[in-house]
Order: structure tokens, then C-alpha cells, then sequence
């Protein structure tokens, strides 16, 4: 009736219709492009008339779908024949729907071969959830996506890299034909990998931190630990006027004040002092790089850290410091993997439970600052709830946890159920993308990276034949 949506009906014999797959409608006026969003079995009773040995009706089982028309007429019809596009008719649309803005191609639609996935770059101006469980692709296939951003678009990356799957995003790979590394190359020219060993080193300095992360690495409540608390603020107001802190925290221990040399007492109890994040006097630190345009992709390298404290103490300083400077309104994709680390629903200690209260600040704020966030995870239902449903595009690959997928349906309800449900079949690389970066929800595989990938697999040279 509104000539944008439509149902079916056809034998389950061979049956060429599915969800996701795109059709042609034909009421013998014209054709009309469309997409099936879900098929499923029915049964309904037929009449029989005059064959004998048969009741007066039966019980018949047949496919019954529904399914929208993507045609920009949506003039209604009262019936039409549906059959399967052809892959020449989906890349003729795909085509015409291919942003004025940077297309990121980041592969080929699933069920229309040889039509290329096109992400439109200008989508990313809204925050993305990117999730799959172990073994799916999603690593790889993020690493496709920043490629792309890098070689596309003038959008500057800050990537909390928890494995050390990007440290290798600068280098292109050899297999690339010339032009294409060429072009990789030059745009990848000003990516930074900061590591522990890295040069620059992963280093921070204890007065670059928010008083709140300062006070929870030491583990003060402001009220029960009421008096070292109070110390802590009031050396924080007056750095350096004692000679207590100046740079860093490792100047309280040796301190000559009794409040100053308590809380160095505590942080050496702590093991705070053993860390090795802290810069010591070096000139550079995370927050100067955070800051730095001229550094077009930054890569974390939390994977290169020795503790998990210092993972997290890190990843919230990298937060923290993107928001407190949120007024230079300098646009950036902020990419967490493994998010359900960085952010979660429920934080396990007060440095994380700060990280995740930051990220739903630029999950809520952020995009009127030109903050936006790439969030990738294994775990959809561990991730802060505020983080979540802010994400305006998805893409999801092979999930088989149905309360996953039950979840996933409920916060990202512009996204078809019928092709939710699909992922739990896809195969390694391919995806269900859906929301401002793409033209109709669908299913996607991811093609090839432009880079060598960090952080691969251990060999399992383990399960050779004796």
C-alpha cells in the first residue's frame, strides 16, 4: 500500500529468495529494485477441489518474506513478480547511491559479486560499534577500515590498540601493486606507533593526569582516606612550590615533607613507582602526542605494557585528555578495541570506572566536538550501556550467542532483525553493516588489508600428526 514495503510468498522448492538478498519487483508497469529483510517457512491450508483420495483441504508448507523497495518511486502496486537481481542490476543501484564524500572500499557486497562495499567516509561523523567473537575476522577487518580512512580521508585517528594488532599499520604490504603502496605509503607517511620500546617511548608524566586518576592510582577515597587525600589536592594547587612534585611522582619519596613522603610511601606500596609509563623527566609524554595534528594516526600500543594497571591507567589518560581539550574542536576517531576492557558495564576498579565514565561523556558530547568513536569488541553485553546505544552504524560479524544477538537487535533497532539473525552463518570476513555509513543495511566481505597485521595468532604447529 505505501509502495516502500512488500511481502511474499513462493514454493520452498527451489526457493532463490533470502534475507538480505536483493530482487526485482515487476507489476507489469516497470521494475522496482528491493532487498528481502527476512524468509521464513509457514503453513497454511489450500482447498482441494474434485481429486479423489484427497480431504477437501491440506495443509501446505510454503516461504513467506518481507521485504523493501529501494527504488526512490514508491508508487503502491497490488502485485508483482519478485525475482533475484542480478549482480550487474545491485552494482547499477549500489552505484547511484555512491557518496558525493570519500567511498571507503573496504571489499564487496556478499550477495552481489564483484559490487564493491563502499562505507561512506562522511558516516563516521557518528559514533560505530563493531563487533564478532573470536575467530570472525573482526581484527583484520577493522584494520581494513582504518586503512581506508588513513588512504581516503584528512580524519585524524587516535587508536587504543590493546593487542599490538595495528603497530603495523604504517607499513605497507609488498604484494601491493605499485601505485596502490605508493599511494598507502605516502598517506600512512605520518602514522605513530607509541610502545614501550618504541621512539618515541610510551611515557606519561603523574601531572598530566586528571586529580581524579591521580587519586585512584593511589587508591584514595576522598573520604575515607580523607587526610592523604587532602594532601595529595593541596600538593597538586601548589606543584613544585615545595619541591614535592614537580614532574612526577616518584619526587615523594624523597621528599622532606611528612604528608608528601606518605603518599610516596603508598605508591611504592602500591608497586605505582615500579611502573614503567612514567617519563621521568623525559620530554615527551602520551598527552603532548594525543594533542599533536600533525601525527594523523596515533596507535597505542597498550599491548607492549607490562601490567594491566598500566594498560588501564594509559587508556584512560588517552580519554581523559581528547575531553578535557574537547574545545579545540579538532575532529577525531577514537577507536577502542577490546571495549569491553577500556569501558565496561561494570568497571572493576576506579582508573576503568573513569575511563568508562569519560567515554560515555564523548559517547553522549563528543560529536558537537568533533569526537567520534569507533568501538570494537567480543562482548557486546560487558560494554558501558551509554557507549552502546550512542552508535549510530554497525557492523557485526559471525556472533552465535543468541542473547548477543537478542541484545543487539533491541539497541540497534534501524537494523533488520531478519538480517541480524544471519550472523550467526556468516564465515571469517563478513559483516552486516548497517547505519549512516551505508546506503541499505547488508551484508558485506571484507577484502584484503593494505597492511602487514600485528598481533597474529600463535602457530599451531602444536597439531601436526605425530
Amino acid at each position: 500500500m505505501d509502495g516502500r514495503s512488500f511481502e511474499f510468498q513462493s514454493s520452498l522448492h527451489g526457493l532463490t529468495l533470502q534475507a538480505g538478498g536483493y530482487v526485482i519487483l515487476d507489476d507489469g508497469q516497470g521494475e522496482r529494485f528491493g532487498q528481502v529483510l527476512k524468509v521464513e517457512a509457514v503453513s497454511e491450508r489450500a482447498a482441494v477441489h474434485n481429486v479423489p483420495g484427497l480431504a477437501s483441504d491440506v495443509l501446505i508448507r510454503l516461504a513467506h518474506g518481507e521485504g523493501i523497495v529501494l527504488d526512490r518511486d514508491q508508487r503502491p502496486f497490488h502485485q508483482a513478480q519478485v525475482r533475484p537481481a542480478t549482480d550487474e542490476e545491485a552494482g547499477a543501484w549500489f552505484a547511484r547511491q555512491r557518496p558525493h564524500r570519500a567511498a571507503l572500499t573496504v571489499g564487496e557486497l556478499l550477495l552481489a559479486h564483484g559490487v564493491p562495499a563502499n562505507l561512506d567516509a562522511g558516516g563516521f561523523n557518528r559514533h560505530t560499534f563493531m563487533c564478532g567473537q573470536s575467530g570472525s575476522g573482526k581484527t583484520y577487518s577493522l584494520g581494513v577500515v582504518l586503512e581506508q580512512l588513513i588512504l581516503k580521508t584528512k580524519l585524524r585517528l587516535v587508536i587504543l590498540d590493546p593487542n599490538s594488532d595495528y603497530v603495523h599499520l604504517a607499513d605497507s604490504r609488498p604484494a601491493l601493486d605499485a601505485d596502490t603502496g605508493a599511494a598507502y605509503r605516502d598517506a600512512a607517511a605520518k602514522v605513530q606507533v607509541w610502545g614501550h620500546e618504541s621512539d618515541p617511548p610510551l611515557r606519561l608524566r603523574f601531572m598530566d593526569l586528571d586529580p581524579a586518576a591521580q587519586a585512584a592510582i593511589l587508591g584514595l577515597d576522598p573520604l575515607a582516606d580523607r587526610f592523604e587525600y587532602a594532601a595529595l589536592m593541596d600538593l597538586l594547587r601548589h606543584p613544585g612550590e615545595r619541591g614535592e612534585i614537580g614532574t612526577g611522582i616518584h619526587e615523594l619519596a624523597q621528599s622532606e615533607d611528612p604528608e608528601a613522603r606518605a603518599l610516596g610511601l603508598r605508591a611504592a606500596n602500591l608497586g605505582v613507582l615500579d611502573w614503567s609509563v612514567w617519563s621521568r623527566g623525559q620530554s615527551r609524554s602520551l598527552t603532548d602526542a594525543v594533542l599533536d595534528d600533525s601525527i594523523r594516526a596515533l596507535v597505542v600500543d597498550l599491548g607492549s605494557l607490562g601490567t594491566a594497571e598500566e594498560q588501564r591507567l594509559i587508556a584512560q589518560a588517552t580519554l581523559s585528555t581528547l575531553w578535557r581539550h574537547r574545545h579545540r574542536r579538532e575532529p577525531v576517531l577514537v577507536v577502542i578495541d577490546e571495549a569491553h576492557n577500556v569501558c565496561p558495564r561494570e568497571p572493576a576498579d576506579a582508573v576503568t570506572r573513569l575511563a568508562a565514565n569519560t567515554a560515555a561523556l564523548i559517547a553522549a558530547e563528543g560529536r558537537k566536538f568533533g569526537l567520534y568513536l569507533l568501538v570494537s569488541t567480543q562482548r557486546p553485553q560487558k560494554v558501558n550501556e551509554e557507549v552502546l546505544t550512542q552508535c549510530d552504524n554497525l557492523l557485526l560479524m559471525r556472533m552465535n550467542s543468541e542473547s548477543d544477538l537478542a541484545y543487539l537487535r533491541e539497541v540497534f533497532s534501524f537494523v533488520p532483525q531478519g538480517l541480524i539473525h544471519r550472523a550467526t552463518a556468516f564465515d571469517q570476513g563478513q559483516s552486516l553493516a548497517g547505519g549512516k555509513f551505508f546506503p541499505q543495511p547488508g551484508f558485506i566481505r571484507f577484502g584484503r588489508r593494505l597492511s602487514e597485521e600485528g598481533g597474529a595468532d600463535i602457530a599451531t604447529e602444536w597439531a601436526g600428526s605425530a
